[in-house]
């Protein structure tokens, strides 16, 4: 009887340690944790992110002859090199604001599209658009609202891209975005990606985009495999990247979020990594991760800022970091200026300046070298963690091989007249619902070989 009356003062007292343990090691989870084992990125790579972010908050302006936010010397848009700006009444507010332009110092064609507006009733409209599960796309998952919007974007502009690409065949196309801006931007580079042909058949090396503050839009599969041309920008604590939280649930809950991102961040603590990497539904950030550190545990202010990159596929932000800074680290105009201090650190350690171009040149062969070797290390990676739909990587490092040979086929022969319609102009909507059907058909072409 004694021992039995002694039971529940224990328990209580293994519940205690067990909860005073969890908050211990929460508390002292920093965002140096997530990248302490990057390698750090050099400034060739990191080079394009703040005139990049200096574009996007271009969108936000009335007049880019005279600017709300005067950017520094070198980093301004040339009015006269802007092709298209469209707000929402030109996109029905089916997908947000965005520019198109003509980089002529930099021999880049850059689609910058916003972030969030918060007063826009339309913008909650995209990010409610999705179930996760409901929209399959390439052997993985995505947003449905993103992946429409990108369609949007691609029927209006692919023709003037596909004209630009061919009017100056050494530039390359950049496509940018920031938190649900850069959603679109990562999704609709993927649909480009799988139809080059659409845009004159360009070399896939002349397409990238820069994920500014990503949103959580593709499945790890697809975060890994398009990671050759899709890369993510984080800054320190940043809330987005790391919560696996639908995107309806964070803007629907934003005026208690910090309350949802503490019972997130409980609950994911209760999640075994192996159960999330085996989870094929689980949004991720997408491509390269290029994290933006710039302050240390313990310590008050803000250090010189260093930029961390890898391809990881375990421990990729999964955990929220309980900061102050969660929130305020998602803001555009604080990315920019710690982007633009990284890279002048950068410059400086390196002086870049002073490299001769024949040099810049090796450098930059070694540095994509690199990349590559790292993107191929991290689908062998996905494999051996057995990430679902991760099988031997081809070429350009895709996934489902075997799927996609016998949906192309399966769809080319049950699309009479598709001849006909590669010489008229080409519905980026309906590309994207057949990618989703071959998809589909591929799968069950598959299964039925197995069952076989």
């Amino acid at each position: 009887m004694s021992v039995l009356c002694g039971l529940p003062p224990l328990l209580e007292c293994v519940y205690c340690v067990a909860c005073a343990r969890w908050a211990w090691k929460r508390c002292l989870h920093s965002a140096g944790h997530d990248s302490e084992n990057w390698s750090v990125a050099t400034a060739e790579e990191f080079e394009p992110v703040p005139r990049l972010c200096r574009y996007i908050l271009g969108v936000y302006e009335d007049d880019l002859r005279q600017p709300q936010w005067e950017p520094p010397e070198g980093y301004g848009i040339n009015p006269d090199c802007l092709i298209v700006k469209k707000n929402y009444p030109d996109t029905s507010g089916r997908a947000p604001p965005y520019l198109l332009y003509l980089d002529h110092d930099h021999a880049d064609i850059v689609l910058a599209i916003r972030g969030l507006n918060l007063a826009k009733e339309s913008d909650y409209a995209v990010l409610l658009d999705n179930k996760l599960g409901k929209r399959k796309f390439d052997g993985g998952y995505v947003h449905n609202g993103l992946l429409k919007a990108a369609g949007l974007v691609l029927n209006a502009e692919c023709e003037i891209m596909k004209q630009l690409l061919e009017k100056y065949p050494n530039y390359t196309l950049t496509i940018t975005g920031h938190s649900l801006g850069s959603g679109v931007a990562a999704l609709l580079t993927m649909v480009i990606a799988k139809n080059l042909d659409s845009l004159g058949n360009i070399d896939r090396k002349r397409i990238r985009c820069f994920a500014i503050a990503p949103a959580r839009c593709m499945s790890l599969n697809l975060a890994v495999r398009y990671a050759d041309v899709i890369n993510s920008i984080v800054l320190q604590d940043d809330f987005l990247p790391r919560t696996a939280t639908p995107l309806e649930d964070i803007f629907k809950s934003l005026f208690c979020l910090p309350c949802l991102l503490c019972l997130r961040c409980m609950r994911d603590t209760c999640i075994s990594e192996e159960k999330m990497l085996k989870d094929p539904r689980r949004l991720y950030a997408p491509g390269r991760l290029y994290h933006i550190v710039e302050r240390k545990p313990f310590r008050c202010g803000r250090f010189p800022p260093v930029v961390k990159t890898a391809v990881p596929v375990d421990g990729r932000f999964e955990h929220i970091v309980l900061s102050c800074n969660a929130t305020s680290d998602h803001a555009i105009i604080w990315i920019e200026r710690e982007a633009r201090r990284a890279l002048e650190l950068m410059q400086e350690r390196d002086h870049v300046t002073e490299i001769p171009a024949k040099q810049k040149m090796e450098r930059q062969q070694t540095l994509t070298r690199e990349h590559n070797e790292e993107h191929k290390a991290a689908l062998q990676r996905a494999v051996t963690l057995a990430v679902p739909h991760a099988f031997s990587p081809s070429h350009y490092g895709t996934f489902d091989e075997l799927d996609e040979e016998q949906s192309d086929t399966s769809v080319r022969d049950s699309s009479p007249g598709s001849s006909s319609r590669s010489k008229t102009k080409n519905n980026w909507d309906e590309l994207i619902e057949r990618l989703y059907e071959k998809d589909e058909s591929g799968h069950e072409i598959l299964k039925s070989s197995r069952s076989q």
